[in-house]
């Protein structure tokens, strides 16, 4: 099966080309995006990267996308093309989360909660049951940093972040226990990601296909 993979969702984003099925996973090529540019950016470099590899639009099964939590524009943009190029090919699309990407980075099995910087003092924070390279979502929600600091303070909890800059105030606020950090995952996780998805049947329509920007709730996702 031959994948795009495709992340959006930072200030800067990668555009992956992979193939895949329920033994392997290769990628031919990852290519970064410059943050910023985006819409003038995509449509071209994925045009460029099958080219390149004598491929053409046509020989895309399937297309797995970031669906945040991120950037609103960085998403906006990135999921148009997305749904333009399902719907005009007829592929089927893999949405994955950001934070799904972290927990399952992190290596651990079980429980493990995903954190990522939300930016203006707050936190992302989704809580996962990893099994198998596999991440299903328990809760999500949006902190501040203070309060996802003393969630993780008084429950005794770990957490795994792909920005430092979490990382660090997590530390400064007497977390510095519960928090470690991983790379942040680029868009041949997400296609590897997407292709389990896909081989599993949880594929969405271009319709459904939609961001993910995590807006405060009431919900506690250490609530027991």
């Amino acid at each position: 099966m031959l994948l795009l993979g495709i992340d959006t969702s930072g200030k800067h984003g990668s555009l992956a080309l992979a193939r895949g099925d329920t033994r392997r996973f290769e990628v031919l090529e990852v290519v970064p995006l410059t943050g910023g540019t985006f819409s003038a950016q995509l449509i071209p470099q994925i045009a460029a990267l099958l080219s390149k590899h004598d491929l053409k639009k046509e020989d895309v099964d399937a297309i797995a996308a970031a669906s945040g939590p991120g950037s609103f524009t960085g998403l906006r943009v990135g999921l148009a093309a997305v749904k333009a190029l399902a719907e005009v090919l007829g592929k089927r699309v893999a949405s994955v989360s950001l934070l799904e990407a972290v927990a399952v980075e992190s290596g651990q099995e079980g429980s493990v909660v995903a954190a990522l910087d939300a930016g203006r003092g707050e936190t992302y924070a989704g809580e996962f049951e990893v099994k198998a390279g596999r991440a299903t979502l328990c809760h999500e929600c949006l902190f501040t940093v203070d309060e996802f600091a003393n969630v993780l303070r008084t429950s005794g909890r770990h957490a795994v972040t792909a920005d430092e800059a979490i990382a660090q105030a997590l530390k400064e606020r007497g977390a510095a226990e519960a928090v470690s950090t991983v790379a942040r995952p680029r868009s041949d996780a997400i296609a590897c990601l997407g292709l389990r998805k896909i081989l599993a049947g949880e594929t969405v329509t271009p319709e459904e296909l939609d961001a993910n920007y995590l807006r405060r709730s009431d919900a506690e996702i250490f609530q027991k």
